[in-house]
């Protein structure tokens, strides 16, 4: 497994992702996982992982593969992004796996898809489709 070192720096920065125990498992061209824990802190009333939760990594997954393809000049923001909530994120972890559909200078089409994993089987919770747009440092 490999991790760009620009995107390992950029994520070790989101103050939001060390607060869900969050850990930047790999990157590609185009491509990235991102996992957490089920924390006490980040479950919803009925024991589950929290949406925000899911939503949180599976954003950030889509946004870092962006990344990966743009210029060292560069970041990118999230302009809009959707999620289909699939299955309850029930088990030990969630594993987010963004990729890049459709590149571009001004806007970036990406998604992600979000597992919950319990004693290594993976079950599909969520899939996210958004749009990244590229910004100037």
């Amino acid at each position: 497994m490999t991790i760009n070192p620009r995107i390992k720096s950029s994520f070790d920065r989101q103050s939001m992702m060390r607060t869900l125990g969050a850990s930047l498992v790999e990157t590609g061209d185009g491509t990235a996982t991102i996992a957490a824990p089920i924390l006490s802190g980040t479950r919803q009333q009925q024991g589950f992982g929290h949406a925000g939760l899911t939503f949180s990594i599976g954003d950030s997954a889509a946004g870092y593969a962006a990344l990966t393809l743009i210029p060292e000049t560069q970041e990118v923001v999230t302009a809009e992004i959707k999620i289909n909530l699939l299955a309850p994120a029930k088990g030990d972890r969630l594993i987010a796996r963004g990729r890049v559909i459709k590149p571009g200078r001004r806007l970036m089409v990406v998604a992600s898809d979000v597992y919950a994993e319990t004693d290594g089987i993976e079950r599909h919770i969520a899939c996210l489709m958004g749009t990244m747009m590229p910004v100037d440092l």
